[in-house]
C-alpha cells in the first residue's frame, strides 16, 4: 500500500473493538489475570520478542500499543515505544545503547536539549559526547572510537538545516559495531524511510507532525529487529510510558499527517523561494531550496520537505530582529513546530566544531496551514516596518 492508504489504516483493528472505527481510550494501571496459568503466560509473553497482550498500563494498554504498531508499520522498523515528551524518547534511544566508559557521536546541530543533557546527566553517568560537523558524511570514520557506541544524526538539523548523507554515515557506523539513532522528526516515515537508508533506532517528536495539533506532549521510538531488545530494556527499566490521552490524540492526529504534511511542505518551500529573493535577507536555510548546500543529498534521499526553515536577515538589518518578529500577526512567537499553526523565533545555535554565521540575525519559521499569500503579507509587513528604521 502507498503511504496515504496506511496512514489511514496502520494500527486500526475495529474488530476488535466492536467495530469501533478508532481505538477506545484504555486507562488502566492494573491488568487482572483470570487464574494462574494466564498470570505465567502474560509474564512469559512480556519477556518475549512478540507483541505481549495486556500486561500492566506502564508496559502499555491497547491505546498505545495501537499508536506503537502504526509508527512500526509507516517506519519500516521491528517495533515502536511511546514516551512522554519528544526529549525522553531521545535519551533513552541514546542511553539503551551506550553506558559508562563509552563514546557517542553527536552533530554539531543536535537538537538543544540533547546537546544540554550530554554535557549534564550523560556526562555524570560517563558517557561522552563529541559534536561533529554534521556534513562530514563518511570521514566520520576518524572520530570512531574503539568505545563508539552510537552515531546521533539528525537531518536536517532542526535550527540551521545542514543536511547529513545518512547512508554513508550509517555505513561507517556498522563497519565499527556502533548503532545510528537518527532524530527523524523533521521528516516523519512519510519523507524519510529511515530505515532504508541504514538507520537502527528511530525517534520522533511525536508532540510536532504526528499528534498536529499542539495540543500532546509525546516522543515515539522505532528499533529494528536486532536493536530491538535493548531499547525495550531501557524503556522498561527507565520507566518510559506515555498517557492514553496522549496516544489517542497523536493516532487522531497520525490520520491526517500526510495531507497537512503535503500541504504545509509546499507553502514552506514556496516562502522559502519567496524570502530568498527579499533584498532583506541574507541567506534562507532549507534543503528543498536548488541552492541550498545540503540540496542533492535531500533529493537524492527525501521525498519531499515539511514545514520548518530558517533565514537570516541582511547584517544591517539584524539589529532590528526583535521588531521583526513583534511586527508579525499570522507567525506567533513559539518554540514548538508541527502544528497547524505559522510560528516563529530567534535562533542563535551553540557550536562546538562548527561555526554559525548569523549570530543574532536567524530567525526560524514553521509554516502552518493558513493561507500562503497570507503569510507572506504578513512577512512583508514586518520587513516594511524594519526597513523604515534604517
Amino acid at each position: 500500500m502507498k503511504n496515504d492508504t496506511r496512514i489511514v489504516h496502520a494500527g486500526r483493528h475495529p474488530e476488535d473493538f466492536k467495530g469501533a472505527v478508532n481505538v477506545p481510550v484504555y486507562r488502566t494501571s492494573t491488568v487482572i489475570a483470570r487464574n494462574m496459568d494466564e498470570w505465567d503466560r502474560k509474564h512469559r509473553e512480556q519477556a518475549s520478542t512478540n507483541e505481549p497482550d495486556l500486561f500492566y498500563g506502564r508496559h502499555g494498554t491497547p491505546t498505545s500499543k495501537a499508536l506503537q504498531q502504526a509508527m512500526a508499520e509507516l517506519e519500516g522498523g521491528f517495533r515502536s515505544f511511546v514516551y512522554p515528551s519528544g526529549v525522553s524518547a531521545c535519551v533513552t534511544a541514546i542511553m539503551a545503547f551506550a553506558g559508562q566508559g563509552e563514546h557517542v557521536l553527536a552533530p554539531d546541530s543536535v537538537y538543544g536539549p540533547v546537546r544540554r543533557i550530554s554535557g549534564t546527566m550523560f556526562k555524570r553517568f560517563g558517557i561522552e559526547t563529541e559534536f561533529y560537523d554534521p556534513r562530514i558524511g563518511e570521514d566520520i570514520e576518524a572520530l570512531v572510537r574503539p568505545t563508539t557506541r552510537v552515531i546521533y544524526v539528525e537531518a536536517p538539523g532542526s535550527l540551521t538545516f545542514e543536511m547529513q548523507d545518512i547512508p554513508a554515515i550509517a555505513a561507517v557506523a556498522h563497519r565499527h559495531g556502533a548503532v545510528v539513532v537518527m532524530d527523524n522528526t523533521w521528516a516523519t516515515p512519510l519523507l524519510f524511510r529511515a530505515f532504508d537508508h541504514g538507520v537502527d533506532v528511530s525517534v520522533h517528536a511525536a508532540t510536532k507532525y504526528v499528534t498536529g495539533h499542539s495540543d500532546t506532549m509525546l516522543g515515539v521510538v522505532t528499533a529494528n529487529e536486532a536493536c530491538y531488545e535493548r531499547l525495550k530494556a531501557a524503556t522498561l527499566d527507565l520507566g518510559q510510558t506515555a498517557s492514553p490521552d496522549d496516544c489517542y490524540l497523536a493516532l487522531r492526529g497520525l490520520r491526517t499527517m500526510g495531507v497537512r504534511l503535503a500541504r504545509q511542505g509546499q507553502a514552506a518551500t514556496e516562502l522559502a523561494a519567496w524570502l530568498a529573493s527579499r533584498p532583506e535577507v541574507e541567506r534562507v536555510m532549507s534543503p528543498a531550496l536548488p541552492d541550498d548546500p545540503g540540496h542533492a543529498i535531500w533529493k537524492r534521499d527525501f521525498l519531499g520537505a515539511s514545514g520548518l526553515f530558517a533565514f537570516a536577515l541582511k547584517p544591517d538589518l539584524a539589529k532590528f530582529r526583535r521588531e521583526f518578529i513583534d511586527a508579525l500577526k499570522l507567525f506567533a512567537l513559539g518554540g514548538s513546530w508541527g502544528g497547524y499553526e505559522s510560528l516563529v523565533m530567534p535562533i542563535d545555535p551553540p557550536r562546538t566544531v562548527t561555526r554559525y554565521a548569523y549570530s543574532n540575525a536567524g530567525i526560524r519559521l514553521h509554516v502552518g496551514l493558513e493561507d500562503p499569500d497570507d503569510l507572506k503579507d504578513d512577512l512583508a509587513q514586518a520587513f516594511g516596518l524594519i526597513n523604515t528604521r534604517t
